[in-house]
């Protein structure tokens, strides 16, 4: 599983957003400067974000975006599903998509809805304010 450009731009463009919390409103021109993704895509995805609901928009003179909750009640599954849809790994777990041709006669189809609510889970225990937090350095592990 690999998470679009997009997915991951918009990831990136909320951990720099989180940042600034609390600060003056954020426009996509700010973001894109601070964060390298280019200006149309940082324009796209504020526009989806503020679609789905984890930032607010206010036009006109002072006008920007800010996060619509504190970074902390923002999870990763947030972000992703903002950009990508609803997480779903194969088309038996897609419920607008179920058009897997074997359908009738998979004995794996069952499973796959458990594999995907763990992938989800997974996004969704981590938060925008753990994205956005300085990084804690790793520790080297010696085999």
């Amino acid at each position: 599983m690999r998470l679009s450009s997009l997915a991951d731009y918009a990831v990136v463009m909320m951990a720099a957003a989180a940042r600034h919390c609390g600060q003056e409103r954020l426009n996509a021109t700010t973001l894109a400067t601070a964060t390298g993704v280019p200006l149309p895509t940082a324009q796209k995805l504020v526009g989806r974000l503020a679609a789905a609901g984890l930032v607010e928009s206010a036009r006109g003179t002072g006008g920007g975006f800010r996060l619509s909750r504190p970074a902390a009640a923002i999870s990763l599954a947030d972000i992703v599903e903002a950009v990508e849809g609803p997480i779903a790994l194969t088309t038996c777990v897609d419920h607008e998509r179920d058009n897997c041709a074997l359908d009738h006669h998979c004995l794996v189809k069952p499973h796959w809805g458990v594999v995907n609510e763990a992938i989800r889970s997974a996004l969704a225990g981590v938060s925008l304010a753990q994205l956005s937090a300085a990084p804690v350095p790793r520790a080297k592990v010696f085999a």
